[in-house]
């Protein structure tokens, strides 16, 4: 079985490999997919599907928008196809069915996260933990894939974005992240938040906050001015994102628990992470907080800064040895719709 550690042996055979990304627009899916083309080796196309309201509204069960069909100029799945096909989000998965069916089963598929259509909706599915998916085909990693890996993290610490060079340790990351379908961040949710950026600063820490597009304006309004003259800096948006940069230098994590993506990326780090749960929280969301605390990586923000040490958690190398197995023996073999065991809850950074 080809083992994490040695997905690196392993690149020449993916590199060869033709691969599309499909994705829906979200960043998040986008980020994980690509995190899993690059630790495989592949340089993927990235192909956007953007289906209309209704054919939107009727995925993941119902057709491909018919405007995108491969014959379509412009269409996101027009042949010739790849030999891999990864592909995140409910509305990419009419057209991950139909690019299987119109390969005749010889492109090999990846979805990540559960489909909601069952796990034979792919060669292989990447569901966490936390989905409560289970199947032959289905792999279980506790986080899901990124694209943050010990190289990426070791550059930003050895040169470090130039606007958090003066902010004197211990630094405090805070990434903060805002409404979704599942969460909403009411006027209770916003001032604890402050009161959590005001708590780092006075319990000596220089902070390095970043929100995200989905942030309520009354929250990034009211943490700029708590952090107003304090060992502090605030992205605007403005400039080189340094969201990479924050987490390697980081010996604090704070995270809005509203994003799997924020709190996976911020496990793969090492750094002791906190977080606070907005709104009334999520099942799915409670149970991943759980597994991650279980890991010894989170805990929720208690009024106090700790230090505390556990292994950097990420499974990106695990779920890629795990496919890149699968699909040596779907090519060499025909054997379709096995996750052989792979250990993807097991620890590893980059």
């Amino acid at each position: 079985m080809i083992d994490a550690r040695d997905i690196a042996s392993n690149r020449p055979l993916m590199a060869h490999a033709s691969a599309w990304v499909l994705s829906d627009g979200v960043a998040g899916h986008e980020a994980q997919s690509l995190g899993i083309a690059e630790a495989l080796g592949l340089a993927p196309r990235l192909r956007r599907v953007a289906p209309r309201k209704i054919y939107a509204f009727l995925a993941p069960y119902g057709p491909i928008d018919p405007q995108e069909i491969p014959s379509r100029p412009g269409s996101p799945i027009a042949p010739p196809y790849p030999d891999l096909l990864i592909a995140a989000g409910r509305r990419t998965v009419p057209y991950l069915r139909h690019v299987r069916r119109a390969s005749k089963g010889e492109t090999f598929t990846i979805f990540v996260n559960d489909p909601r259509t069952g796990a034979e909706t792919a060669d292989i599915v990447i569901a966490p933990q936390h989905d409560a998916l289970e199947g032959e085909s289905v792999l279980r990693p506790l986080t899901p894939a990124n694209r943050i890996t010990e190289a990426l993290l070791a550059a930003a610490r050895e040169k470090p974005d130039p606007r958090i060079v003066a902010l004197p340790a211990p630094r405090a990351a805070m990434l903060i992240g805002g409404n979704s379908r599942h969460c909403r961040f009411s006027e209770r949710d916003i001032e604890n938040v402050v009161t959590i950026a005001r708590a780092l600063v006075t319990q000596g820490a220089s902070v390095m906050a970043t929100a995200s597009r989905r942030t309520p304006p009354p929250l990034l309004e009211a943490l700029r001015e708590a952090l107003k003259g304090a060992r502090a800096f605030l992205w605007d948006g403005l400039g080189d994102n340094p969201y990479i940069s924050f987490l390697a230098n980081a010996d604090t994590i704070f995270v809005t628990a509203d994003s799997v993506n924020m709190l996976g990326e911020a496990a793969a780090t090492g750094a002791p992470i906190y977080y606070y749960e907005p709104g009334a929280g999520h099942p799915k969301l409670k149970a991943y907080l759980q597994g991650l605390s279980a890991h010894g990586a989170a805990r929720p923000w208690n009024g106090a800064l700790e230090r505390w040490s556990y292994a950097p958690l990420n499974s990106t190398a695990d779920i890629a040895a795990a496919i890149a197995h699968a699909y040596e023996a779907f090519r060499t073999s025909g054997v379709r719709g096995q996750a052989v065991g792979a250990p993807c809850s097991a620890a590893h950074n980059g």
